[in-house]
């Protein structure tokens, strides 16, 4: 057997590793030795690994009432009546140093579960410079959701982030980057946009198919998703082209709407966990009044068309909600909610939810345009919308009752 090698002298910051099955208690019993010889606990991290019990901690031992040896020898003798394996090491040993200040990101990875993930997220941290201090996996059947602590460069952090997500959507991966000091602000209210977000196509469009001018519109609705044209004059010039639908088309359309996959899960547990949640649209009031009594949204905001003897008249009644508008809605819930921005998520897919997506505290680009994407925190693809449980840390809580 190898001799154990000698405690040098020198730092008082010592770190204390614990490996064992776990059972109540086994905090309590492997702290009481250290508590006794007043030693100093300055940072712990603990786990449990399918019922594995894994602790570490840094210790200082300053103002200890104990030599590092005899702690050491009391820790040992404690580990063997617990059944637990634990070492004692000076934290100089592995270069540790006293905390300071540094750009914590917490990097959020969402997909199908295949082999390599963590070790390709890794690869591309540590090509940008980029250090991981934390990690822990979570999977729902086929999805898994892998949350990282990654301290950035001080030098450059913003082209390191970027250059992150790039890699990680390359590989296929939906990533979320969020500011640590943002992430663990609770979040309360979550804001959806509706058209291909929450439902799986575009409204307008739905109504042209209904009047014969399909074509046309869809051109106007596709340069300004891409922003290439001004949200109220597209709008404007697609509703006039609607004029003379009857309003039994819309309500066909409601009849036969689709839902994008897993929407409706998602606002059913938001909803029962607590969350109030919003949908903010370019589009119409008829829709989303529709939404609010079938899937339970405490606040909606839309456009209003204007009827008259059964037909839209090709008409917007009052002003409408555009970029600009969605951006201060956002706000205005925080005022009417008593909550700060910093608590709200906003999830949409188009140039239009740019203000939106930048004034939430979390901003998720859903199966988005580049222009949304380069704005938002981060991005989900198409079948992954119930990720944002897993962003929430809800993913899980309550699921098996839907």
């Amino acid at each position: 057997m190898r001799e154990r090698e000698p405690i040098p002298p020198g730092s008082d910051l010592w770190v204390i590793s614990a490996l064992g099955r776990d059972r109540p208690g086994i905090i309590r019993d492997l702290l009481e030795t250290p508590a006794k010889m007043n030693v100093n606990i300055v940072d712990l991290d603990q786990r449990i690994l399918r019922d594995l019990f894994t602790m570490s901690l840094v210790a200082d031992l300053e103002k200890a009432t104990a030599t590092p040896e005899v702690l050491e020898q009391q820790l040992q003798e404690r580990a063997r009546s617990l059944e637990v394996e634990i070492s004692l090491r000076p934290l100089g040993r592995y270069g540790g140093r006293q905390k300071s200040r540094k750009d914590l990101q917490v990097v959020t990875i969402l997909a199908r579960d295949r082999v390599g993930i963590i070790y390709s997220v890794a690869s591309a941290a540590a090509d940008r410079g980029i250090n991981i201090e934390k990690a822990s996996v979570t999977a729902r059947g086929e999805l898994i959701s892998i949350e990282f602590m990654m301290a950035f460069p001080e030098k450059d952090a913003d082209q390191a982030r970027e250059m992150l997500r790039s890699d990680c959507e390359k590989l296929g991966l939906d990533v979320v980057v969020q500011d640590l000091d943002k992430f663990r602000k609770e979040k309360r209210l979550i804001v959806f946009d509706m058209d291909s977000t929450i439902v799986d196509f575009e409204t307008i469009n739905e109504m042209a198919q209904f009047a014969g001018v399909d074509d046309e519109v869809r051109e106007i609705t596709e340069q300004a998703m891409r922003g290439e044209l001004d949200f109220e004059a597209a709008l404007r010039r697609r509703v006039r082209l609607l004029k003379g639908t009857p309003v039994s088309y819309l309500e066909e359309i409601v009849e036969n709407m689709q839902f994008t996959p897993g929407s409706e899960e998602l606002i059913h547990h938001l909803k029962q966990m607590g969350y109030k949640i919003a949908l903010i649209s370019g589009g119409f009031t008829y829709f989303t009044d529709m939404l609010k009594e079938r899937l339970g949204f405490d606040y909606t905001f839309a456009n209003e068309l204007e009827v008259e003897d059964g037909v839209l008249t090709g008409e917007i009644n009052g002003d409408i909600i555009d970029a600009t508008a969605k951006g201060r809605i956002v706000n205005r819930l925080a005022e009417l909610e008593n909550i700060s921005p910093d608590s709200i998520v906003a999830v949409g897919d188009g140039a239009n939810d740019c203000l939106m997506i930048q004034n939430a505290g979390l901003g998720v680009a859903f199966n988005a345009k580049d222009i949304l994407r380069r704005v938002s925190d981060g991005s989900l693809s198409r079948e992954n919308l119930l990720g944002l449980l897993n962003l929430l840390g809800l993913a899980d809580r309550g699921m098996d009752r839907w």
